[in-house]
């Protein structure tokens, strides 16, 4: 970046370089525009154009450095495998894993989370949970982005059961079943009923 120190006299009064960039937008505004009229008309073919994603039908594929939404990894036994140190909580800036500790059920297992929550509202997604882990019972491997929809607080919060839910279809089904329910779950989704069922419930 430069320093307002060394831009010339030009670069200074600004408005040239307004202007300037007026005509870079306007060009590649123009030149996309008469590109895909010339592909339809079957001119120009060979000549790629910008074109928009068309979300949700259409999606990239996440790489595998994507940090997306969490879940809890499982045993071979399907059980979690977290033993409900904290060290994720503890490691978590935003503070928004909320872990209840309990006994496990079998005597070679010192205990296990009876209840494990992540508030996405506050979650950063900085992956620090699961650098801190030090058993592997976190990821953030499921290649889809945080739930962008909804009408209360609480559905912003995942259970213990809905993060383990994601290692089963990982496991079960692959990843791509994942990004398929979450695109259907916005499909599905009817803001006039939802928001008609709030006001009645308020009422």
């Amino acid at each position: 970046m430069r320093r307002p120190d060394d831009l010339n006299f030009r670069e200074r009064m600004f408005v040239p370089e307004v202007i300037r960039g007026l005509f870079v937008t306007g060009g590649r505004f123009w030149r996309n525009l008469f590109l895909h009229i010339g592909h339809q008309l079957g001119i120009a073919k060979d000549t790629k154009a910008a074109v928009t994603l068309q979300y949700p039908e259409q999606h990239f594929d996440y790489g595998p450095s994507y940090r997306g939404s969490h879940r809890l990894t499982l045993k071979d036994d399907g059980s979690v495998r977290c033993t409900a140190c904290f060290l994720c909580a503890t490691a978590c800036p935003a503070r928004c894993i909320h872990i209840e500790a309990g006994e496990h059920p079998d005597p070679t297992v010192e205990k296990f989370p009876l209840r494990y929550e992540i508030d996405t509202l506050r979650c950063i997604y900085c992956g620090m949970c699961v650098e801190a882990c030090p058993c592997d019972a976190i990821r953030m491997d499921t290649s889809v982005h945080p739930r962008v929809s909804g009408y209360t607080r609480e559905e912003f919060i995942e259970d213990k059961q809905q993060l383990m839910e994601r290692s089963r279809i990982m496991r079960d089904q692959g990843e791509g079943e994942l990004m398929r329910q979450m695109i259907d779950s916005y499909k599905r989704a009817k803001p006039g009923e939802a928001m008609a069922d709030e006001a009645v419930a308020d009422a």
